[in-house]
């Protein structure tokens, strides 16, 4: 099993991010009118300020540059990120797992060269990946093979000179309206490829979601975010691409797909974490403030029950994120049976879903009537953990492909679709 102490690495890693979090992003996030408003810009300058830290490279190794951080080691740092801000967390966790896997696993040396000194320089690169989840749309097929409407929603057609030429628009891309770098899945004649294309090229636009209903003109009410950090819709039209950013070779997608979702999954669960963890120790401070009956609250056992449930929801939570985490940083653990076989990262992905939200409606009953004022932040963080419910894969679709891998049962792909 892992070994819960921590390194003295990370033991400062962490204390630096809590400190940041406590001096600079809680002021922001926390003050009424940042909490009343339903539309929620993303902090750039607070992101920029995380990135000059270090976090944007937390992942990335040290030969490139980064932290060279592992799974365990980067989900500490997005519960503490979290608990100041869960859009700030979330978009340094796609652009971390990402500066990973692309600039370390796949990119060649000729692409590392054109992209790599780019990212490291600019504190505002961050990178997206515009493919479908390789794992979304699956519990209408559950026990049966994928069906082709799992293929990337972009084409591309390989020219006489060998240059793509991509069409086609991918919903709700994590990062796409701040990306600088993106790596698109599409569709090839010969099946799937992943493609390096940087957001200045001609013939992609990305567009953000409306402000209000009815569009922007529209005047109708505005639209609340229904998903943690920044997204947006990325359209194709004739954007042409060189032969040479084809990233890991051709038909490879779906397990690109694959690896990426599984490597930000349990930094997702940790964020929140971060979440629950900040509306308990809210609930604390208030608690010994608050007094009835001539004594604080926390000492009547109905508040003291109330919280000490919601320390053994964390304290379980976090072990089980934990645990997912260390998983992926050691496969072998699962190889040689030491660990479960079933998808750890699905599970705290699951289970974080929905005891959060428990968590933060918990610490919001300890306020009364006050946990539901909107300049009050107990009705962010319940806004916050079922934004990360009922956002991403979903609770229900996570539960089915659990269910799958307790079975037994590998999805094979349908015989007309796509590889």
């Amino acid at each position: 099993m892992y070994d819960l102490h921590l390194t003295a690495e990370q033991l400062e890693i962490r204390d630096t991010v809590r400190d940041f979090v406590r001096n600079e992003i809680k002021p922001v996030t926390l003050h009424p009118g940042r909490l009343e408003p339903f539309a929620k810009p993303l902090l750039t300058d607070l992101l920029a300020a995380a990135s000059k830290m270090g976090l944007r490279a937390l992942a990335l190794s040290d030969e490139s540059g980064g932290a060279g951080a592992d799974n365990l080691t980067s989900c500490l740092v997005m519960e503490e990120l979290a608990q100041g801000d869960p859009d700030i967390a979330v978009v340094l966790a796609h652009t971390s797992v990402l500066a990973h896997f692309i600039f370390d696993e796949l990119m060649t040396p000729g692409q590392r060269a054109r992209f790599l000194p780019r990212f490291m320089d600019d504190h505002g690169f961050h990178l997206a990946f515009a493919g479908r989840d390789a794992e979304a749309g699956l519990a209408p097929h559950y026990h049966r093979p994928r069906s082709e409407d799992q293929t990337p929603q972009a084409t591309a057609m390989k020219h006489s000179g060998g240059e793509w030429v991509i069409n086609g628009e991918i919903p709700a891309v994590a990062n796409a309206p701040i990306a600088k770098l993106f790596a698109v899945v599409v569709s090839t004649q010969g099946g799937s490829a992943t493609l390096l294309v940087p957001s200045d090229t001609a013939g992609l636009t990305v567009q953000e979601p409306s402000a209000t209903r009815g569009g922007a003109e529209g005047g109708g009410a505005p639209v609340i975010r229904w998903g943690h950090g920044s997204a947006g819709k990325v359209v194709f039209k004739d954007c042409r691409v060189p032969a040479s950013d084809v990233l890991g070779g051709e038909g490879q997608s779906a397990a690109a797909a694959r690896t990426y979702a599984t490597r930000t999954a349990p930094q997702l669960a940790a964020a929140n974490i971060g979440i629950g963890q900040a509306a308990y120790e809210a609930a604390i401070d208030y608690a010994k403030l608050r007094r009835q009956g001539g004594k604080q609250i926390i000492e009547h056992q109905a508040i003291g029950t109330l919280l000490a449930g919601i320390a053994i929801k964390l304290e379980v939570a976090r072990n089980t994120v934990w645990k997912a985490a260390w998983a992926l940083d050691h496969p072998d653990a699962v190889s040689d049976r030491s660990v479960s076989g079933l998808p750890l990262h699905h599970i705290a992905r699951a289970f974080t879903s929905e005891v959060i939200v428990e968590v933060a409606e918990r610490a919001a009953e300890c306020f009364g009537a006050m946990g539901v004022m909107r300049d009050m932040p107990l009705q962010k963080y319940v806004n916050d953990a079922l934004m990360f419910k009922h956002s991403e894969l979903g609770i229900g679709a996570t539960r089915l492909l659990i269910a799958e891998a307790v079975a037994g049962y590998e999805r094979p792909n349908a015989p007309s679709a796509q590889s």
